[in-house]
């Protein structure tokens, strides 16, 4: 077992080996825009989990997931020649669900300023039930019993 200081920089490495490789050795016409995002790599530095995102619609995606599939054995083995450890990871590409999370927060954020624009729409024509300070005031209530007394 790795310790966690050499799973973290082997995680950075092969981060970077495969976003090179994509992007200097992988003439794939199906590969789009992508981004590496993460790479989490097992205590045992065996197996290699990378996360990456693809810029377009859904068809983009697919297209780039059959074309990581397909390199999947070229990108394993430069990442085996350029970290010279003992056994090479398995390399294993997840799609990152990170651009559809923030997509649904952004939603929430939206639909929440709406409601408190709503609310300040609201307040704005809001009068008050009653007096505008419902409360007593002894020092005020003294001067309206001077004036009048002396009236």
């Amino acid at each position: 077992m790795a310790n966690e200081a050499r799973q973290r920089r082997m995680a950075d490495r092969v981060k970077v080996i495969v976003a090179e490789m994509l992007e200097t050795r992988i003439k794939d016409p199906r590969l789009g825009f992508i981004t590496i995002t993460d790479v989490r790599v097992t205590p045992d530095l065996r197996d290699a989990s990378v996360f990456y995102t693809v810029y377009g619609d859904e068809e983009a995606r697919a297209a780039t997931a059959a074309a990581l599939e397909s390199a999947k054995g070229v990108i394993r083995s430069e990442v085996g020649k350029q970290t010279g450890v003992k056994f090479t990871p398995t390399l294993t590409f997840i799609p990152d669900a990170l651009p559809d999370t923030a997509a649904h927060v952004e939603d929430l954020l939206r639909q929440a300023a709406a409601a408190d624009a709503a609310v300040h729409e609201q307040a704005a024509a809001a009068t008050y039930a009653g007096e505008a300070d419902p409360y007593r005031h002894p020092e005020a209530d003294q001067v309206a019993d001077d004036v009048s007394s002396a009236g």
